[in-house]
């Protein structure tokens, strides 16, 4: 009897030991390359340091000194590489230069970088509120939007190219400098870089906890223009035709669209009306930005516009409604889920897990895919309250997300997305 019980638990005991050793590779996870995880850390201190230059120059959208400036910065560090560094003229006037850096390797794949220099703050305001550090948190203006992302693009081809990574046909980065404004400065450029390349990756930031982002709303931006009368307010203001009241009246056609939410929005962002407190407003404009996941919901909204302006309420006025495009959606597609699959993995290698989602800001990414090219956004630091003077970054993300974005570069140059056909 106890010769029996003693075989059963031998018996017992090897199987237990072979369930566990071959449960082993699962339970432990894919492994982490420390040699580029100690290579991200050591660089930490100089990533927030030259964070701190770039987030205190002032660069929004139309500071040509500003967004030289933060060129001037980045340009050597690239050059400094070997990359052909190239300034590309703006396509329209009052934008500083855009700039392209192409690294030529030994492998297949074409891979793309976009990143913005561009923020929506208006000059001076780095020096009212600059670049700070407390706890786990970095403010500033663009902090997130994108000088983070941008800043981890640069250092992310400096420790690939010192390692000696040249497993790509061509690595290529972006630095742009209209994004903010539906990139009217940049529109053609990205158009050839996109459909020349086999990925793209996208440098804006992560959505907390820890999100890759598959999907973004469509961009454009509706004119309400009113054309009335001028009068004396006081001796005769029964001979004018107040363009205002009439776009109060214009406005009222927006009434029934949702202002928030993961659908279509339109929110008014301007209004402008009157030149002096005693004169009736000839000339009154309403801004409207509306977001949408549909393209087809930009015309309704038009058509909506449109129809109001056929019907005024103060009598001899005139209202024109124009349409001004930004970017178009990125829907869930299954080339960006791809794309998030491979993210993940490399995340678990931190043993960090990677959320996905979307939200209602717009990016380059929608015009990779509809170039038919594979596209991957949210790849910067993690943050929040963007276009606002409480823009912030998690600074526990800045090290993971290099990593992050060092192992895409590598992943998706071993095995290159395939393109597709747009609509197909």
């Amino acid at each position: 009897m106890m010769r029996a019980a003693g075989l059963k638990w031998m018996t017992l005991g090897l199987a237990l030991a072979a369930a566990t050793a071959a449960a082993a590779p699962a339970m432990a996870g894919p492994r982490r390359d420390d040699g580029l995880w100690k290579a991200a850390e050591a660089v930490r201190p100089e990533q927030l340091k030259l964070l701190e230059t770039l987030v205190n120059i002032d660069s929004g959208t139309g500071d040509v000194e500003g967004g030289t400036r933060v060129l001037d910065i980045l340009a050597p560090r690239l050059e400094a590489l070997g990359a052909q560094v190239e300034r590309v003229p703006a396509e329209i006037p009052g934008l500083p230069d855009n700039l392209v850096a192409t690294l030529k390797g030994k492998g297949q794949a074409r891979i793309l970088m976009i990143g913005h220099i561009d923020t929506v703050f208006e000059p001076g305001t780095a020096t009212k509120w600059p670049y700070s550090a407390s706890g786990d948190r970095a403010t500033g203006p663009g902090v997130g939007d994108e000088k983070g992302g941008v800043l981890q693009a640069v250092l992310a081809l400096e420790i690939l190219t010192a390692r000696g990574f040249r497993n790509y046909d061509t690595l290529t980065l972006l630095l742009e400098t209209s994004e903010e404004r539906g990139s009217p400065g940049t529109r053609a450029l990205i158009d050839r870089l996109v459909k020349s390349h086999d990925v793209e990756l996208n440098l804006e930031p992560g959505d907390a906890p820890d999100k890759v982002t598959v999907w973004r709303k469509g961009s454009s931006t509706f004119n309400i223009d009113v054309k009335g009368r001028p009068a004396h307010a006081g001796v005769a203001p029964q001979e004018g035709r107040n363009a205002a009241t009439e776009l109060v009246h214009q406005l009222a056609s927006l009434e029934g669209l949702p202002k928030s939410g993961d659908g279509l929005t339109a929110n008014l962002t301007i209004i402008q009306a009157g030149s002096r407190y005693n004169i009736i407003p000839e000339n009154a404009r309403a801004q409207v930005n509306v977001r949408v996941r549909d393209k087809a919901d930009l015309d309704r909204v038009q058509a909506t516009l449109e129809e109001s302006a056929r019907n005024t309420r103060v009598p001899d006025t005139k209202v024109t409604v124009s349409r001004e495009n930004s970017f178009p959606p990125l829907p869930d597609n299954p080339h960006t889920d791809a794309l998030a699959a491979r993210a993940r993995a490399i995340y678990a290698e931190l043993g960090r897990e990677l959320g996905t989602g979307g939200n209602g800001g717009a990016s380059e990414s929608a015009l990779a895919h509809e170039a038919g090219t594979p596209a991957l956004d949210g790849l910067g630091p993690v943050g929040g309250n963007f276009h606002t003077d409480k823009e912030w970054i998690d600074l526990t993300t800045v090290t993971p997300r290099l990593y992050l974005l060092m192992r895409m570069i590598q992943d998706v140059a071993a095995r290159p997305p395939q393109r597709f056909t747009p609509g197909g």
